[in-house]
């Protein structure tokens, strides 16, 4: 998957997560979150940059969502006491911070393992997943996730808002 395509599946992903968020009253929450899971749509991909490191995998697994989860976890933990944000009830700012950064790597997990080569969530097991929908470099896909994705957005946060 291109860029385009992963951005769109974490627009996709996101629209839910932030409808919820602005009907709850956390506005600029809602603004961080969907800011992160664009700006992180493509860090799974920095395996391409890595010596040593096959594309597809350690980087692209739940072990390694879950260890970007928890440098989001340590920032939550940090700022939670200089800074007065208000999260949704029952969540610290550690947890929540886990969530928006184990779920910013699960969306471009979702967007691989639609394609053939597939993702493996279990490394170091071997087992790869994939759904064999689409090939990753297939353009009209990568747009029509994005198209999605944007669309999604638009009609959950239009809604949230009341502005549809």
């Amino acid at each position: 998957m291109y860029r385009t395509g992963h951005v769109g599946v974490s627009l996709s992903l996101f629209a839910p997560v932030g409808y919820w968020l602005v009907t709850s009253g956390y506005i600029a929450l809602a603004a961080l979150v969907g800011a992160t899971f664009v700006a992180l749509a493509m860090l799974p991909d920095c395996d391409h940059r890595l010596p040593g490191v096959s594309h597809r995998g350690p980087t692209h697994s739940l072990l390694f969502a879950a260890l970007v989860g928890g440098a989001f976890a340590y920032l939550g933990a940090q700022v939670e006491p200089v800074l007065d944000v208000a999260v949704p009830a029952g969540l610290s700012m550690s947890g929540f911070g886990f969530l928006l950064g184990f779920g910013s790597v699960l969306a471009h997990l979702l967007a691989d393992v639609i394609t053939p080569m597939g993702v493996n969530f279990l490394w170091p097991h071997p087992h790869r997943s994939s759904l064999n929908v689409v090939p990753s470099k297939d353009p009209t896909w990568n747009v029509g996730l994005f198209v999605i994705g944007v669309v999604s957005t638009g009609w959950s946060m239009g809604h949230a808002f009341g502005l549809l």
